[in-house]
Order: structure tokens, then sequence, then C-alpha cells
């Protein structure tokens, strides 16, 4: 079904229905600590920023290395987008 959605509009509504506010904040932390992760930021820097427990870092360090490659995947589209020229950001 995620597939399926046109856009931003489309994508925030029918998350919003899927997903509690708190789950949805829960998968913005947990993405944010991917991303902390890739960039090598400490357990400890991470926890103060996040609220996240270690136990859930750890168990995110071990998905972003050795998981079925999602967070990698995510990670390498993000960079390459933003390593892009604004003009042609916009054209995709």
């Amino acid at each position: 079904m995620i597939l399926k959605l046109k856009n931003i509009r489309e994508t925030k509504k029918f998350f919003r229905d899927l997903l509690t506010s708190e789950e949805i904040i829960e998968f913005g932390k947990r993405w944010q600590v991917a991303q902390m992760l890739n960039k090598n930021i400490s357990y400890e820097k991470i926890e103060k920023e996040t609220g996240l427990s270690s136990r859930t870092i750890a168990r995110i360090s071990k998905w972003l290395s050795r998981g079925m490659g999602g967070y990698k995947l995510m990670l390498k589209k993000i960079n390459h987008h933003n390593n892009l020229s604004p003009s042609v950001r916009r054209l995709r």
C-alpha cells in the first residue's frame, strides 16, 4: 500500500490513520538514531538527544550493520538526494 501513495500529503494522511501519534514519534526517533549512528555519534549523545535507551540504540545499531539493509538503503538514497543541486532536486 505504501508504494501506492502519490505524495507527502497522502503519506501523512495514511500514516496518521495507521499509527498513533506516539508510534509516529517513535519511528522518527529510530530513524534519527540510525542517521546519528551512521555519523558515528556516541550512544551517550544519542541517548541524550533522543531519549531512547541504550538497549534500543544497540538494537538499531545491529539492524544498521547486520539487518536487511533497509536503513542503509534509505541513508544512501538521502545522501544521494542531498548531494544533488537544488535545481535537480526540484525536478525529481
